[in-house]
């Protein structure tokens, strides 16, 4: 348990040796896991809003942002290891998946969210910190040399997770009214 919380800790404080050890560690991936889920729950919470909705409201949330994740990670994925590798990328998926996991750790404060005056902040807050723990774990998963390709890799990541679940969004406004 203090190997978990060493990593966690190490990845909200974005330090690139725990993103290296959790890489290499075969035995990281239900800690991985662990993390998803714990920022999946926070994600749910935050959907419920002050208290004002119900469960219904908490389980969404915490599907769609689960959903979210897998779309992410494998756009991140297919970007990092297909489309602009360096020479010296090798990843397996495994090890993508265990730090991408462990790169969402600052997503459990999202559930401050929920307190609908602070939502924006924390929301732009808790994003940036995600993206920049993202960077960290995708340099050191997929071997870069430079910062700028796992910048762009995060970034165009971020940016195809965020128009899809927009196009999902509206296709379930349109047939909900």
């Amino acid at each position: 348990m203090a190997l978990f919380f060493h990593r966690f800790f190490g990845a909200l404080a974005l330090d690139s040796d725990a993103f290296e050890d959790i890489e290499h560690d075969r035995h990281a991936n239900m800690q991985s896991i662990l993390v998803v889920i714990a920022v999946c729950l926070a994600g749910g919470w935050a959907a419920m809003g002050s208290g004002r909705a119900g469960v219904d409201d908490w389980v969404s949330g915490t599907i769609i942002a689960l959903g979210a994740w897998l779309v992410w990670a494998g756009f991140i994925a297919s970007i990092g290891t297909m489309t602009i590798p360096e020479p010296e990328t090798h990843s397996e998926l495994p090890e993508l998946l265990r730090v991408l996991g462990f790169a969402t750790a600052p997503g459990v404060f999202i559930a401050l969210a929920a307190l609908t005056p602070a939502a924006p902040v924390v929301t732009a807050i808790v994003g940036f910190w995600m993206l920049c723990a993202s960077v960290i774990a995708v340099r050191q998963a997929l071997d870069y040399r430079h910062f700028a390709r796992a910048v762009v890799v995060c970034a165009l990541g971020s940016i195809l997770t965020a128009g899809l679940l927009a196009l999902i969004g509206l296709a379930f406004t349109r047939t909900v009214h």
